[in-house]
């Protein structure tokens, strides 16, 4: 059996989870009490127009199964552990308890928060044993190399835990395209070169960008969530630099999210098509597991 690590488990969404999923996928900005109804198909339900519920996505993911399901399913697979996103802050500590050893979880803060967002997130990591810091600035309408997050990342260096950031298109058309472009993650790993960054989702389209900046920054590397794995190696996706430095140059700094939820499919189906992808043995034994290992245990 192959072992894995996973960069993108969905936690189930019962609770405040699901509660916090639909906060998040609202109107930009600050609500207004009195807005009117949204036209259809705007906003984050432009997914169902762009996907059509296909194998790429969209904006209505399936419900990821209990923790419990979760783990007896990457026990099958031999996914050693895995980043367990949409978690409330306030679970974080509870599921370490309760699992301990099989989720990374990174606390969501808001940058507006200013130096009570920066003691919050040095409370969760010394305190509920909070992994890394989530950005996410399709949401909050703030690039990530805005600087009110750099309070964020500069604690991030001092309890020396990763940031993984949301780096590729919207299809929101509710706001700008390039909020994730991978170009913002350049001015933050130039103002922080100790700031270990994870750059969500791979920067596509900026498939060259992203090559380029993980070639730069010795501290960038990127995983691979929301995107079907067959697909990497399809002539002309908009891939083919992607696969042919991961395959080389950038070998170590490739980590797999497989986003089961939104496939609606089983680990060893994507595991195999990983397999499936014109990498060298060794390559794939890095994307799968060795890689996230690393990056991890420092």
């Amino acid at each position: 059996m192959v072992q894995v690590i996973d960069l993108e488990i969905g936690a189930p969404k019962i609770g405040k989870a699901k509660e916090f999923g639909e906060i998040i996928r609202d109107r930009p900005g600050t609500p207004f009490p009195e807005s009117l109804d949204r036209p259809e198909g705007y906003g984050f339900d432009n997914y169902n127009h762009i996907f059509g519920g296909g194998d790429t996505g969209s904006g209505e993911a399936k419900e990821a199964p209990s923790l419990e399901k979760t783990i007896a399913e990457m026990d099958a697979s031999g996914v050693e552990f895995g980043l367990l996103t949409g978690v409330p802050n306030g679970e974080i500590g509870q599921i370490h308890h309760d699992f301990p050893n099989r989720f990374k979880l990174f606390a969501w803060l808001n940058p507006l928060d200013g130096m009570r967002g920066v003691y919050e997130l040095e409370r969760l990591v010394r305190e509920d044993g909070a992994d890394g810091l989530r950005v996410s600035s399709l949401y909050n309408n703030l690039p990530a190399s805005d600087r009110r997050y750099y309070p964020l990342y500069a604690k991030c260096c001092e309890l020396n835990v990763p940031v993984r950031i949301y780096t590729a298109m919207t299809y929101a058309n509710d706001r700008s395209y390039e909020l994730g472009h991978p170009r913002h993650l350049d001015d933050i790993a130039i103002d922080f070169p100790e700031l270990r960054m994870i750059a969500g989702l791979a920067g596509w389209p900026w498939v060259g960008d992203m090559v380029g900046l993980m070639r730069r920054h010795p501290n960038l590397y990127c995983d691979t969530a929301a995107h079907r794995p067959r697909h990497f190696g399809t002539s002309g996706s908009g891939w083919e630099q992607f696969l042919q430095f991961g395959n080389t140059l950038l070998q170590d700094k490739v980590m797999t999210g497989f986003s089961r939820y939104l496939f609606n499919c089983g680990y060893d189906e994507l595991i195999a098509e990983y397999q499936g992808l014109p990498l060298k043995e060794h390559v794939i034994e890095k994307w799968l597991y060795g890689n996230a290992r690393n990056f991890f245990a420092e």
